[in-house]
């Protein structure tokens, strides 16, 4: 086979184009990548179907034109290939959407025979991955190469071309079709994901409408800011939604902006895709494509190159595009064009891309060689500034953003280790309670049948004191072990009952101490709705406080008095002052370290009253502290 490319100006074709060295071929592919009007295409399709009326003629609208190592714009690059032993089939479709298209376009192109298929769509209505799918439910084996329609990044019309016809809807493909034909293709992607993960939320297709709870005009403009969300789809292309697809990464460039903030992209997504925002790595774009192009086992021999690259590629790095197109013109001849989707086939599945360069590598001889020939490292030696300035920036951010999830890599691992010591702890703690309740039972069991048989004796009290204070730092802990499962239900007390109860309870302890309790009240009864495992963890802890902190020989009064319809429960005592009251509060605080305990009763009645809407009021002077709680909505 062999390929001529051309760039076409005001000259008529003919001064152009030698229409003579094709008349007599059989197989003629031409493609017409336009970057110019409509009606400029219109006059050039007329004259090379009338010069060359048995070649197969597609074409397409671009964001950019292809010749070799020459990128332009706004030109219109005529690509004329003559095969020898490869026959050519075209067609056009436009069907009722995007999916039939590829299913109807595949079903009249497709044989036995066929080893390539290379098609343009409309940029602005197709749904590039459901055209894709269709033509892989018809046939999934055959390579696909192609892309989108673009029109210099205005997003209003695009258009394809079909023999000497110019449509503005549907699909235009030809297939190759031959036993001999070598077809490689392959793609350079080079954009990486940047920041932290976001969710799609809501989305239809390619039409997304919510973000990790944005709409994307609002997630654009969060994180891209609001010159770029204004001016999408124009401007977003070049920071597309990066995801992973059957192991390849895969951008979803935006195509279309809608009045509600939602967004169209070229490709679809789907409901809990995991997606980033990628920005373009030029020290990825500025190595050598054939490496890659080689390294997926690409043929040396080729006769053709043919690329159908993003449009975001030249728009973002104007100044290296050619630096990564030139390498293939060296080989052979090299066209194609900017699009708004490339079509790649990939072991047996059809993926739309975007922002990546796709290449597709020709050739009819028999006897091709795949050893890899060698490669000119010294393209990237004569870079602009302003190249090496995006190259550094580049660096930098690549540098910061694997800073970035390293930091929170360990950071998360670090988290797990602290959630599962803490679990752990919790697990440890469960199961010690667990296990100290049973000889504290039976501790208490035998000092009260002691005292029935023999009497009490200094000893007995003051073991029986000491098991007390134990039950009490018990109760606590047993209750944060259990916090979570203790039934929260409130059933009526009689507050004076109550803390007469636990004020006996622990009266023995206050003597032990050289203290005594005196309770008063004015009320026979005071009821409460509340819940009692709550409330003795308040009056507990205020008692066994108060008995720690009294001066010797000191009362220690105790008060239940009524306000209206709330109820004040009263600990006074003479003390030492209480040098923070804003820290007495608080988990594992101590006034007097010397004191026995953890410092966890006064905090865990703190986090009690309030969960349960319990006012507290604390005072203290040079020789006295009073400690008061107030219930609410007493009966």
């Amino acid at each position: 086979m062999k390929t001529f490319n051309y760039t076409i100006n005001n000259e008529p074709l003919s001064s152009i184009i030698d229409f003579a060295t094709f008349k007599d071929e059989k197989n003629v592919l031409i493609q017409i990548f336009c970057g110019e009007k409509k009606d400029i295409l219109k006059n050039i399709l007329n004259e090379i179907t009338k010069e060359l009326p048995n070649a197969v003629c597609i074409g397409s609208s671009t964001d950019g034109e292809i010749n070799n190592d020459k990128i332009t714009t706004l030109n219109t690059i005529i690509t004329i290939s003559v095969f020898d032993k490869t026959t050519l089939k075209i067609a056009y479709v436009n069907e009722k959407d995007s999916f039939s298209n590829g299913k109807s376009l595949a079903t009249l192109l497709c044989n036995e025979d066929t080893k390539l298929l290379i098609t343009f769509t409309d940029g602005a209505k197709t749904n590039g991955e459901e055209f894709l799918n269709g033509i892989s439910f018809i046939n999934n084996k055959i390579i696909i190469s192609g892309g989108m329609a673009g029109d210099n990044a205005h997003f209003t019309q695009t258009f394809i071309s079909c023999q000497n016809k110019i449509l503005t809807n549907g699909a235009v493909g030809v297939s190759l079709n031959s036993k001999t034909l070598k077809v490689c293709n392959a793609y350079n992607f080079n954009w990486s994901p940047i920041g932290i993960e976001h969710i799609i939320e809501e989305v239809e297709g390619n039409r997304v409408y919510k973000i990790s709870g944005l709409t994307p005009l609002d997630f654009y403009e969060k994180y891209l800011g609001e010159y770029v969300a204004k001016s999408l789809p124009a401007t977003g292309i070049e920071f597309p939604l990066i995801i992973q697809k059957n192991n390849i990464p895969l951008a979803r460039a935006v195509i279309a902006k809608h009045n509600d903030g939602s967004l169209s992209f070229a490709g679809n997504l789907h409901k809990g895709d995991v997606v980033k925002l990628g920005f373009g790595n030029v020290e990825l774009i500025m190595s050598n494509p054939l490496k890659s192009l080689f390294s997926k086992c690409c043929i040396k021999d080729t006769e053709t190159f043919f690329i159908y690259a993003c449009m975001a590629r030249r728009r973002y790095m104007p100044d290296l595009i050619n630096v990564e197109i030139k390498p293939f013109s060296k080989i052979a001849p090299t066209a194609g064009f900017f699009t708004y989707g490339e079509f790649y086939h990939n072991c047996g599945t059809n993926e739309l891309l975007n922002q990546t360069l796709t290449i597709l590598a020709l050739s009819e001889k028999e006897d091709v060689n795949y050893e890899t020939q060698a490669i000119d490292e010294t393209e990237n030696t004569n870079l602009s500034d302003h190249a090496k300035s995006l190259q550094a920036l580049t660096h930098l951010i690549q540098q910061s953003s694997s800073d970035y999830n390293k930091q929170s890599k360990e950071l998360e691992n670090g988290n797990i280790y602290a959630q599962n010591l803490i679990a752990s702890q919790k697990q440890f703690l469960k199961h010690a309670v667990h296990e100290t309740n049973t000889p504290l039972s039976i501790i208490m069991g035998n000092i009260e049948m002691f005292e029935m048989e023999h009497g009490k004796n200094k000893y007995l009290s003051n073991i029986e004191v000491a098991m007390k204070n134990i039950f009490s730092i018990y109760d606590d802990l047993s209750y944060l072990v259990k916090k979570d499962q203790v039934n929260q239900a409130t059933h009526k007390i009689d507050l004076v009952d109550f803390v007469r109860s636990r004020v006996e309870f622990f009266a023995s302890s206050a003597l032990k101490f050289k203290s005594k309790f005196k309770f008063q009240t004015n009320k026979n009864k005071i009821i409460l709705n509340f819940n009692e495992i709550k409330l003795q963890r308040i009056v507990d802890n205020n008692l066994t406080n108060a008995i720690k902190y009294t001066l010797e020989n000191e009362i220690i009064n105790v008060k239940l008095d009524i306000n209206n319809n709330n109820c004040d429960f009263i600990i006074e005592s003479r003390s030492a002052q209480i040098l923070d009251p804003q820290k007495i509060f608080e988990e594992y605080y101590r006034e007097e370290v010397s004191k026995d305990g953890f410092g966890l009763g006064l905090n865990l009645v703190k986090r009690i009253c309030s969960e349960e809407n319990v006012g507290i009021k604390l005072e203290s002077g040079e020789n006295w502290a009073s400690f008061t709680y107030t219930f609410k909505g007493v009966l």
